[in-house]
Formats: C-alpha cells, sequence, structure tokens
C-alpha cells in the first residue's frame, strides 16, 4: 500500500528557518534551527526521505541553499510563491502572525494544494538570475544619480567638483550595465540562441526584451500559458466587481518587474505601428472609445501571447501567430 505523504511546512529567514511537522495525528511539532549546513544536516535527520515533501516560500535568496540541500538529499522539496500562501490565509481568516504558525500554514498549503516538486535549477540560469538583479540595483542607482545631478542643476550655485563626481559615477555605471547586459546576451545565445532569433522575429520585439523574457521565464519552461507568464510580468487584467452592487475599473494587477515591464510598453509603442496583429488590436480598441493607455497594455499583453506561441511552437513569427 502507497503511503501519503508528509507535508512539512518550512518558514525560512535570513538566520533561521521554522519547521512545522505533522504527525500521525494530524498534530504538529515544531522545530528551529540555524540557517547553515549543520542546521540542514540537524534537520535532515528528523525527515524520512521517500515520506517527506517540505514546502517552503521563495523568500528571496534566503531559501536557495535549504532548497537545494534537501534536494540533493533525495527529499522532495516545493517552493511557492509568498503572495499565493498569504491568499490562502486569507481564504482560512488567518490572524495569527509567528514563525511557528507561519510555518504550519506553508504545512497546510502543501497539503490542500500539492503543489508541484522543485527542481534546482542549471548554473547558467542561476547566474542569469544573478545578473538581472545586479542589473536592476545598477539601473536604480542610475536612475538616483540623475535625480540628483538634476537637482544639483536647478541650484544657483554649482559644485563643479561634485557635478563632475556625479558624471563619473553615471559613466561608471553606464559601462557596468552594458557588460553586463553583454554577458547576459552572451549565456542566452549558448544556451538560447535559436529562441532568442525567433523572439527576435517578432515585430515590434526588440533584442534586449527578448533576451529578459527568456531570464524571467526560464527559456519559456516556467509558465504554462501566456496568461501566467503576464500574470508575473505584471500586466494581468484586475477587475473588481461583485454582484450589482460593487463595481469597478479594469485595472492591471502590477504584482510583477518593472524593468520587464517598461521595456515591453516601449516595445508595444512600435508594434502597434509595424505589428499587423497588434496594429489592427489597437486601432480596434480607439475606435470603441477605449483609453490609448488600455489599448497599448492590449498591445503588451499581445505580444506576450505572440511570444509564448513562438517559443513554445519554436518557430519564427507570421501573422498567423496572434
Amino acid at each position: 500500500m502507497k503511503k501519503s505523504k508528509n507535508y512539512v511546512g518550512i518558514d525560512i529567514s535570513k538566520l533561521t528557518f521554522d519547521v512545522a511537522i505533522c504527525n500521525s495525528e494530524s498534530k504538529y511539532k515544531y522545530f528551529k534551527f540555524a540557517n547553515n549546513h549543520e542546521g540542514f544536516i540537524l534537520f535532515s535527520e528528523l525527515l524520512n526521505a521517500s515520506e517527506s515533501i517540505c514546502i517552503m516560500e521563495a523568500s528571496g535568496p534566503y531559501y536557495l541553499k535549504l532548497a537545494t540541500f534537501l534536494s540533493e538529499s533525495g527529499i522532495g522539496v516545493c517552493v511557492v510563491n509568498p503572495l499565493i500562501v498569504r491568499r490562502f490565509s486569507q481564504m482560512r481568516m488567518s490572524r495569527a502572525k509567528t514563525d511557528r504558525k507561519d510555518a504550519m500554514l506553508i504545512a497546510e498549503y502543501g497539503k490542500t494544494e500539492r503543489p508541484n516538486l522543485w527542481q534546482p535549477e542549471a548554473d547558467y540560469v542561476l547566474e542569469l538570475k544573478q545578473m538581472q538583479a545586479y542589473l536592476e540595483q545598477l539601473n536604480k542607482n542610475r536612475t538616483g544619480y540623475i535625480v540628483q545631478r538634476e537637482a544639483f542643476n536647478q541650484n544657483p550655485i554649482k559644485s563643479k567638483t561634485l557635478e563632475k563626481s556625479i558624471n563619473s559615477v553615471l559613466e561608471t555605471i553606464e559601462q557596468e550595465i552594458k557588460q553586463i547586459e553583454k554577458r547576459m546576451e552572451l549565456i542566452i545565445k549558448t544556451h538560447h540562441q535559436e529562441m532568442f532569433n525567433q523572439l527576435k522575429s517578432i515585430p515590434g520585439m526588440g533584442a534586449k526584451t527578448s533576451l529578459f523574457l527568456i531570464v524571467i521565464s526560464g527559456g519559456f519552461s516556467k509558465f504554462k500559458n501566456h496568461k501566467q507568464l503576464a500574470s508575473y510580468v505584471g500586466i494581468s487584467p484586475r477587475i473588481f466587481e461583485s454582484g450589482t452592487s460593487v463595481k469597478g475599473r479594469s485595472k492591471i494587477c502590477k504584482m510583477g518587474m518593472s524593468k520587464i515591464r517598461a521595456m515591453l510598453y516601449v516595445c508595444a509603442w512600435s508594434a502597434k505601428k509595424c505589428n499587423k496583429t497588434c496594429k489592427e488590436l489597437y486601432d480596434r480598441l480607439v475606435e470603441k472609445g477605449k483609453s490609448k493607455k488600455l489599448a497599448l497594455i492590449a498591445v503588451v499583453n499581445k505580444l506576450l501571447k505572440q511570444a509564448f506561441a513562438i517559443a513554445t511552437k519554436k518557430e519564427y513569427y507570421s501573422v498567423k501567430i496572434n
């Protein structure tokens, strides 16, 4: 007789992780371990590898070492989006907020939803993700220095030394951004050359946007359809409507990545002119009285749909792909 899996909830932080293990009487036992190799070993000794599945949230970089250790030890691991667990908590009207309660809630989510097992990503994928995070920080720093420079320029008394210093820092950041983007493109071309070329064949889709779509989607392997990709990027429509008493305008859900979203908007401006399907969609919505902003968001969604179809079908753009 096949034994049922024992779902173990893990609430992880920078220095420690709390564990909730359910016993045969459906009662939880709680443990706390150091978030290091010694703590991983002590934790794994409590588990039956063939019967246990550990559930943890993708909490920044803190989960990765433990998830990798457990996976390499033959213990099932599921890494879930913290937002999904939060929604699960709200549905159960759970208000308590402690590390123990969080670990138990994560275990309950695992038992109820049975998420897919996590697999360690290839080294080049991890490198791309690290570069992407670093690039986002560089762009934030660049924006901050540009704003600072503009503020200084409004001052009637300017410090030439300070102005020179800011320009020097900005130049260094620009060079670093170019080097990182060049390295990312080289990695993508090494592992996803054909997909990269296919995405670039979409009218309006630039090389940089194609590159970042491959990075964030794991080569379009992380999502089952274009709607999941759109939700991840942060452009899926969110409609507030309940019965007849509460009605609201559709809004896009911006819980996603601001950089790739901004890049897609730029692509959409081009696509509404040179991409036949996108142009027809944009013109049709504007003619119906929709705002140009909403029509542009629709074009972004259309571009993602085209990109997903091209990447999964492994073919170049044609008008049939819409």
